[in-house]
């Protein structure tokens, strides 16, 4: 075997492993020529077309391929390239025209460096009175697209400046009135927008322990131990646990995702989800100042939410049991880079499944719940985001995004009220934002052939059949076509939709389904003529359905990164193809409007977002009903009798 070559054995939508990346990078190198001005903007595992892993049994190999978009800094061009593992050789080399690839790790570093050592950035420092440029946070945020030659031509960047006191403070707390503009692709700033504010502010914003003051004290410790260990197992990135099994990805840009998500009801294997993962996500800010109006972040899309991913810490970020997976990938130059605890999986007691008293007998039968988690948490600049998937012993399945940071802080301009944000400090304020994010699943309920039904709940006309006016019922409608399928939520009518498959039914004649149950949502307070609307298509709706199709992966397109708009779901759709009975994709958006308060200042206390999938006729009856009982030992106070705990 040649010193390049890898005898792959996995399942085809294992992740690519450090050799096979290491490979595919020399591989790339080698045949394509690529010198120290090429970037490796990301590198993944190229998934197989569904209909090879669906019907794949082991017994022949699927070929291995690695995607890898390629950032060319002389010529500002981007490349996607597929590398055959099997094979040993790039297999396509495609040039994407017109296109910004997403903002790399390596790019942020470089940034505030070259823009703490540039003589136009330390001239406007001085003129603010500021002597030490290394003491300047330099966030890089890109230039969006606001219709200007510039925002499409050159790889932009304009950072948000910040002073810290030392290299351990919170220098958010002093954002500056200065705005570096920062080629990319030269590394080279080209101008520094310098603006004025009231005064800079002063009062220190700290968190640590050791500057918070004293720290409150009388807590007890909780324990949570699992002497037998857990109740689930894990071969390479396949899981199993409680009748459920699937696989889990991550990848540079979207983080964590799943994969062949089933469910075992008497013997056999139902399946879910084909893929399901955090599709695109975007933070718009309210404030029409100056410095804040551009203010957009496409933080999957334009800045990777894999490749920002945090290094889990036991007790800290997760509790229990804890199966860690790490998360391979490249930095700009192609080197290995390896995320240690991308990935957090443990179980959790999440209180009383179900429960009935008995009040004739005084027999009591309560089962608790425990459900399975895992998750991701990425830091993005100032803000972190925690991306947690659930699943449940009755067949639910849970995401939800857990919100926490540091604010995106403002100065006061001259003759300024914080109209668009909240005072949090002398002189500070907080701008309003909203976070929008959009979920991709590739459903399977029960085979490829599925259909989605609106339900809105009816009050029924009175008459003789309502004669006391009292009687409501679910009425269902079929979304044909992807424009009908364009859909919001609606309290008034408890809308909620389901996912069904009416080409099998339970043992009551009704189509098998899942339900979406949503949770908090809004909508978008920009314009329709607004930049933020014409590039992030998909918040206009908080439903979105298309047919399968194995390009169409993300919710702002491609390349969201300083792209004028157009692309993505809204584009998609448009053609209003036919969804009915097909192979299709749920997109939910949903959207969190953040007022900004002086409690989630200096760190903001975590905000929870999320929806549910519920099984709807998928089972015939509660598939928790053969839950054993708790162990009665493990549910007790300190005091305790022969029999179990004391009332």
């Amino acid at each position: 075997m040649a010193e390049n070559t890898v005898q792959v054995e996995n399942h085809p939508l294992e992740p690519l492993s450090k050799e096979e990346i290491g490979i595919a990078v020399s591989i790339l190198k080698g045949q394509k020529g690529l010198g120290a001005y090429h970037r490796f903007v990301s590198v993944q595992l190229k998934e197989p077309k569904k209909e090879l892993v669906q019907a794949y049994d082991g017994s022949n190999p699927i070929e291995r391929e690695a995607l890898i978009i390629i950032l060319n800094n002389l010529d500002n061009a981007c490349y996607e390239a597929v590398v055959s593992l099997t094979k040993q050789q790039v297999t396509s080399w495609k040039l994407i025209p017109g296109v910004h690839p997403m903002i790399m790790l390596d790019e942020h570093l470089e940034c505030e460096k070259v823009v703490q050592r540039s003589p136009l950035f330390q001239e406007a420092l001085k003129r603010l009175g500021i002597d030490d440029p290394s003491l300047v946070m330099v966030d890089l945020w890109s230039a969006g697209h606001f219709g200007a030659e510039e925002d499409s031509l050159v790889r932009l960047a304009r950072p948000l400046c910040f002073l810290r006191s030392d290299e351990k403070d919170n220098g958010y707390a002093r954002p500056l009135p200065l705005i570096p503009i920062v080629d990319l692709n030269k590394m080279e700033i080209l101008r520094v927008e310098e603006y004025e504010y009231t005064k800079i502010p002063a009062q220190e914003a700290n968190y640590t322990p050791d500057r918070v003051g004293p720290l409150r004290t009388g807590i007890k410790p909780i324990e949570i131990i699992q002497p037998e260990g857990p109740s689930f197992t894990v071969n390479g990135h396949e899981v199993e646990w409680q009748n459920w099994n699937f696989r889990i990805g991550f990848n540079p840009r979207e983080g964590l995702t799943l994969h062949t998500v089933t469910y075992e009801d008497g013997g056999r294997k139902r399946p879910i989800l084909y893929r399901a993962a955090l599709s695109e996500m975007v933070v718009p800010y309210g404030d029409p100042g100056a410095i804040q109006n551009r203010k957009n972040a496409f933080d999957s899309g334009e800045y990777g939410i894999g490749q920002l991913a945090n290094s889990l810490e036991l007790g800290c970020d997760c509790v229990g049991y804890i199966k860690y997976f790490d998360a391979p990938m490249t930095n700009s130059k192609g080197e290995l880079v390896v995320i240690k605890n991308a990935i957090c999986m443990h179980e959790e007691d999440y209180g009383i499944l179900w429960k009935h008293t008995d009040w004739r007998t005084n027999d009591v039968e309560v089962r608790r719940s425990r459900r399975l988690v895992i998750s991701s948490i990425s830091t993005v600049a100032n803000y972190e985001y925690g991306f947690f998937w659930y699943f449940y012993q009755d067949g639910n399945i849970q995401f939800e995004v857990k919100l926490t940071g540091i604010l995106s802080t403002a100065g006061l301009h001259p003759g300024d009220t914080p109209k668009y944000g909240t005072m949090i400090g002398p002189d500070l304020y907080a701008p309003n934002h909203q976070h929008f994010f959009n979920v991709r699943m590739d459903m399977q309920i029960d085979g490829n052939e599925n259909s989605v039904y609106e339900v809105n709940v009816v009050a029924e006309e009175p008459g003789e059949h309502n004669p006391r006016e009292n009687a409501f019922y679910a009425k269902s409608t079929l979304l044909a076509t992807e424009l009908e399928a364009r859909r919001n939520i609606c309290l008034e009518t408890a809308r909620y939709w389901k996912i069904v498959n009416d080409n099998v039914k339970n043992e009551y004649g009704q189509s098998v389904g899942y339900k979406m149950v949503t949770g908090e949502n809004c909508f978008p307070f920009a314009s329709e003529n607004s930049s933020l609307m014409k590039r992030a298509g998909f918040i206009k709706q908080h439903l979105w359905v298309t047919p399968y199709h194995e390009d169409e992966i993300y919710a702002s397109g491609n390349y969201p990164n300083q792209h004028a708009g157009g692309d993505g779901l809204e584009f998609w759709t448009s053609q209003n193809r036919e969804i009915s009975n097909k192979d299709i994709v749920v997109w939910y958006t949903m959207g969190h409007t953040h007022v900004p308060r002086p409690e989630d200042w200096p760190v903001m206390p975590a905000a929870y977002i999320g929806f549910s999938l519920k099984p709807v006729s998928f089972f015939n009856q509660s598939p928790a009903i053969n839950l054993p009982p708790s162990p009665k030992k493990n549910y007790c106070s300190s005091a305790v009798t022969a029999n179990g705990c004391q009332s």
